[in-house]
């Protein structure tokens, strides 16, 4: 394994203490998504369509929704505890740190600039020049394959993939272990991620240990 020089996180669930920032969004809402997530998984609708779904639902509620609306929600999200201290151990050791979410790119940018990540990806949503949402969203991280993303990453900062580590905690972040030198299991008890996971960890320091053990040659 060549030296470990950048860890890419999964943001919900792992760096942010909820399962899924959209889900925090409908619950505010009172709406359900359910309907919507199995029509993706059985291949009924593509993954922008899904996004358009999920904004409608809001829009049923709140016709006038705004992303100020979308971002005063997610402000309630907090930062999963030890992130900060795991981020600033990883930077102290000068490895870079970026996020891939199929999540919600508000959410992603507050929490990559909080605990000074050097980078973040995650889907957005389209507004009109007063902020209303129009429906429409941006696909920036396919969370059927996310490795496609962080590969896209990784050409940015000229790093290879058998010099990352990837850290999740739900099948679609599978993709990302096959992608990188090792996955990281946190936070999860899916049996899937669990067995593809090369290392299950529940302190998110930990991974800086690893980091170090990893690069020591251990």
């Amino acid at each position: 394994m060549s030296r470990i020089r950048l860890v890419l996180f999964d943001m919900d669930g792992v760096l942010v203490d909820t399962p899924s920032s959209w889900v925090t969004v409908h619950r505010y809402f009172g709406v359900d998504n359910e309907e919507n997530l199995r029509r993706f998984w059985n291949g009924e609708i593509d993954e922008l369509e899904f996004v358009r779904s999920d904004v409608r639902l809001w829009k049923s509620v709140k016709p006038d929704v705004t992303l100020t609306d979308i971002e005063h929600i997610l402000s309630s999200v907090k930062i999963m505890d030890g992130a900060a201290e795991t981020v600033s151990a990883l930077r102290r050791l000068g490895i870079k740190t970026a996020i891939v979410s199929g999540g919600i790119d508000i959410l992603a940018g507050r929490v990559a600039s909080t605990l000074g990540m050097d980078y973040s990806i995650a889907n957005g949503l389209c507004a009109d020049g007063d902020g209303r949402l129009t429906g429409e969203g941006i696909l920036r991280v396919r969370i059927s394959n996310k490795a496609e993303s962080a590969s896209g990453i990784m050409r940015s900062m000229g790093i290879q993939a058998d010099e990352a580590l990837a850290v999740g905690d739900s099948i679609t972040d599978i993709p990302l272990f096959d992608l990188c030198a090792a996955g990281v299991a946190f936070n999860t008890d899916d049996a899937r991620v669990l067995r593809k996971a090369d290392y299950v960890i529940d302190n998110l320091y930990s991974i800086v240990e690893l980091v170090e053990r990893l690069n020591d040659g251990g």
